[in-house]
């Protein structure tokens, strides 16, 4: 099938639908059910998906409000959440999560840039020179790769080495962008430079030390994008009235649950659905779907307080922007503005990244109190099964 040579005035709506039907006749198969609107189409054929034919619709629910204290010491109270999905009783679980929150008085963030990362791999013969000529070279380099974006700043970089291959590691701050082609991009430039200068050969852009799209050690104990932490304490009162739960059976069940079997699993993430919400936001605000695997690297602690419970989730990867990639398609672009629609004194990412934490822990305090009150299946069985 030849999807690319089009009638050369077919809009992008046109050429959606031209593709869809080219491949129902080739094919003999229906696919009017991906059908796309001209307004929901933007330029998603020309800048997110090559041979577009269709979309796939995802079903979005709200849940909130939340109320979150962001590190920059701003209280909003009214912080709602479209959540992607085809999960039932996700959103539901959320929005309980979400009053909870509420009744004690809301989450509480902080947050840290790590920025994001790209690893160089050269091929060396004298891994210690190579890596001390590097380090010589940090300005000129450094230069090199910001040269390559006005957006674009280098805030670190680690140095590796392992079996004749050196890594170099960047980390750069990508402004309101999540910035994986911009980095990208500037890595290319500075291996090329490096690559020049040293008279080592240049292997690849991309050697898996910073782990982009996969779980790693070392992605949880340095962070990628955004280091989040969000925490609240609850009281006796809220657990029993509005999680239907008991402090001491939330504990008990963290205990089971986070530490000893995420132990047995040998999990780097100790989180009950931490995957779950950030999906769920990532589907719904155009973020790059595959980086759910370094949002799942987190960490959810469960303590008495007094004769409350506290909650706190650690995250150590949210990757995250508001500029670029599927941000600016219509829909998306509409559910980020209402994620955003109270602004703070924080950069719109960072508050984006957040609020994630923010929904996170809402979502994290609901399963466990459903898992501690044995309910857990019959919230699925209402919810998540087809009435017939």
């Amino acid at each position: 099938m030849d999807l690319r040579n089009l009638p050369e005035d077919l809009d992008a709506a046109g050429r959606v639908s031209e593709r869809r039907s080219i491949i129902e006749q080739e094919l003999n198969v229906e696919l009017g059910a991906l059908e796309i609107s001209p307004q929901q189409v933007g330029a998603a054929d020309e800048q997110n998906c090559e041979q577009m034919f269709g979309a796939v619709p995802v079903p979005t629910g709200l849940a909130g409000p939340l109320r979150i204290t962001f590190s920059s010491g701003e209280t909003h109270n009214d912080t709602y959440l479209p959540l992607a999905t085809t999960e039932g009783a996700l959103v539901a679980s959320i929005n309980r999560g979400c009053k909870a929150l509420r009744e004690a008085g809301g989450v509480r963030t902080k947050s840290e840039y790590v920025g994001m990362t790209r690893s160089i791999a050269f091929e060396v013969k004298d891994a210690k020179a190579a890596s001390e000529k590097i380090r010589e070279l940090e300005s000129a380099w450094q230069k090199v790769a910001e040269a390559t974006s006005s957006h674009l700043k280098i805030l670190s970089y680690d140095v590796d080495t392992k079996d004749g291959v050196l890594f170099l590691t960047i980390a750069a701050d990508t402004d309101e962008a999540m910035g994986m082609n911009m980095v990208t991009i500037a890595a290319q430039a500075a291996g090329e430079f490096i690559s020049k200068e040293l008279s080592i050969p240049l292997l690849t852009v991309a050697g898996n030390v910073d782990s982009d799209k996969k779980p790693s050690a070392r992605t949880k104990a340095k962070g990628r994008g955004y280091r989040v932490k969000a925490e609240v304490t609850l009281t006796e009162e809220t657990i029993r009235t509005v999680l239907k739960s008991e402090p001491d059976a939330l504990v008990k069940t963290a205990r089971a649950k986070l530490e000893i079997g995420s132990e047995v699993a040998g999990a780097l993430g100790k989180n009950l659905h931490v995957a779950n919400i950030v999906a769920a936001l990532y589907l719904a605000t155009g973020q790059d779907a595959a980086h759910v695997v370094e949002g799942s690297l987190a960490d959810t602690s469960v303590t008495r307080d007094g004769d409350g419970v506290r909650f706190c989730v650690e995250l150590s990867a949210i990757l995250v922007g508001v500029r670029g990639g599927g941000t600016n398609l219509p829909a998306q672009k509409q559910c980020l503005d209402l994620v955003l629609h109270e602004k703070t004194k924080l950069r719109p990412s960072t508050q984006l990244a957040e609020t994630i934490a923010g929904a996170v822990l809402a979502g994290e305090i609901s399963l466990l109190a459903a898992l501690s009150a044995n309910a857990l299946a019959q919230a699925h069985r209402a919810l998540g099964r087809r009435k017939n």
